[in-house]
């Protein structure tokens, strides 16, 4: 007990200022990137809205969790509960040599699991111990979901025994392998979702960081708690692929039970069914339609002898292999280039995809993770016609995509993607990725090179899809101005040159030279297909 009159080393909540109120560190590169954004919000509602009534709840807090005065308190250890990481050791400190009585008495506790004793000497009245899972990269999805059974776990329990505040350290420690922004992600998103469907009786809920901890958290709060609409929007396309299901609990979508009550009925309305009714229906549901021999099927495609629908079965099963990949990866940093995006409509109504060849580093990313992204965002757009914009704008070798990638890309995406692409207009080419596409299109690829358009500038491209329809980047509008000045200022000096050498040449080579430069001028101004 601190002695009279001293002033107490313990912090009380209530004097700690909520996220809602602190203010934006870093206001004006958030503002710069919702200005660059180029995500529309209508055609990707943010999973994490702005929320005030959430973010009053929010504190971040730098400084020893055992030191808050708050209901409850949460310590991290291992399975022994004798962890001896910086955490465990104050809170065991600070609370008195009856903690460690009382921890000999829970037998231990299982990683992802929350168990509790009283606070002792602590301010906070209770302590919530929990253990975090040891991350290895071939078990993540196993390391995700068990850190995101210790963080609801821990709500949990607050919430049964009417705790008004939870004060959480950083679960999984260092020592255990978990990186701290994967490991952050999936708190902040648990957090959210158990505040929003069960945490009415919660009051406030504390996030105790470290000078270490704190940017990341601060980086990452502003995802899941956007204290504006403006920092909402701005934040959606840094927000993870995969965001779990309606608890933040991880998903893994081919180990998901589907239940029917009858399977082999796909409508209960007709009471008068006759039994041939019912057993027509046998073998069309997916429990009845058991696959042969896997290993044989394997050895006829390598002979050739499959038939057509059972090759697009199995490139169907191979692409929803992916498709659960990308669902469940985290692509966060894939996103924050803004490379791939959603904009407008085209003339005939159709959806535009942009991509942006100059935001692509292929030498510093890794590639399989884009391949995942683009599945991840297109899936959902090439259900119905769209078209695709490609900016070849200011590109360098570090940003070309080379034919082998594009063709892993072609043979795993589903039909849909290519049979629902009806234009791809390339912007702002190059000879040499003229030449290269005319090559991919015409050996690699089948079907691709009536759909491929080049275009030279961004007038041609708006007499496809309208200025207002389209996100371009700056630097693209700016080059294609500086492209049409100089070819501008190319055909008058052309014709300067024509007015000039009129008292030189015949009348024959002085009007042969005239409709040379007006050919010249007719070619580089005349209006692009409209539709295609």
């Amino acid at each position: 007990m601190d002695p009279l009159g001293a002033r107490s080393q313990f912090v009380e909540v209530q004097t700690l200022s909520t996220w809602e109120r602190q203010p934006d560190l870093e206001g004006e590169e958030t503002e710069k990137e919702y200005t660059d954004s180029l995500v529309s919000q209508e055609a990707f509602p943010s999973p994490f809205p702005y929320r005030e009534d959430i973010n009053r709840k929010i504190v971040l807090y730098n400084g020893d969790v055992a030191l808050l005065n708050c209901t409850a308190i949460v310590n991290t250890s291992n399975e022994t509960l004798t962890d001896k990481n910086p955490i465990s050791e104050s809170i065991l400190l600070h609370a008195g040599p009856e903690l460690r009585d009382e921890l000999l008495k829970l037998n231990g506790c299982r990683t992802g699991e929350a168990k509790m004793t009283k606070g002792f000497n602590l301010a906070a009245r209770f302590i919530i111990h929990t253990v975090g899972p040891k991350y290895k990269a071939k078990y993540r999805t196993a390391a995700e979901s068990s850190l995101y059974s210790c963080y609801r776990n821990v709500m949990q329990l607050a919430k049964e025994q009417a705790m008004a505040s939870v004060a959480f350290c950083v679960v999984s420690t260092t020592k255990r392998g978990y990186t701290l922004e994967d490991a952050t992600h999936i708190a902040f998103r648990t957090v959210r979702r158990f505040l929003e469907n069960h945490g009415k009786s919660i009051e406030m809920v504390v996030f105790a960081v470290t000078d270490m901890e704190e940017p990341t958290y601060r980086k990452l709060l502003p995802l899941y708690y956007p204290r504006s609409e403006e920092e909402e929007r701005a934040s959606l396309p840094l927000i993870p692929a995969d965001i779990g299901n309606s608890e933040g609990e991880p998903v893994v979508p081919e180990r998901q039970i589907r239940i029917t009550e009858k399977p082999g009925s796909l409508e209960d309305d007709c009471e008068e069914e006759t039994l041939d009714s019912d057993l027509g229906q046998v073998g069309n549901h997916a429990f009845a339609r058991m696959e042969g021999d896997v290993d044989k099927q394997r050895k006829l495609i390598l002979q050739g002898q499959l038939s057509d629908a059972t090759i697009h079965k199995q490139h169907q099963r191979n692409y929803n292999r992916w498709l659960c990949r990308a669902r469940a990866e985290d692509l966060s940093d894939i996103a924050a280039l803004k490379a791939l995006y959603q904009t407008g409509v085209d003339m005939c109504g159709r959806t535009v995809m942009v991509l942006v060849g100059r935001n692509i580093p292929v030498t510093l990313i890794d590639m399989e993770k884009a391949l995942l992204y683009f599945i991840h965002v297109m899936d959902h757009i090439t259900v119905k016609e769209y078209a695709m914009v490609y900016f070849h704008t200011l590109t360098g070798e570090h940003n070309h995509l080379d034919s082998e990638f594009l063709k892993k890309l072609y043979e795993i995406v589903d039909s849909k993607f290519k049979k629902n692409l009806r234009a791809f207009y390339f912007v702002h080419p190059s000879f040499r990725s003229k030449v290269s596409t005319w090559f991919f299109t015409r050996f690699t690829v089948s079907g691709m090179k009536e759909k491929v358009h080049h275009v030279e500038t961004l007038q041609q491209l708006f007499t496809c899809i309208l200025p207002e329809q389209i996100d371009i980047p700056p630097f693209i509008l700016e080059y294609d101005a500086r492209v049409r000045a100089y070819k501008h200022h190319s055909i008058l000096s052309a014709a300067l040159v024509c007015y000039d050498l009129k008292c030189n040449l015949s009348s024959s080579d002085y009007f042969c030279q005239v409709q040379k430069t007006q050919l010249s001028a007719k070619r580089n101004s005349k209006p692009f297909c409209k539709y295609f």
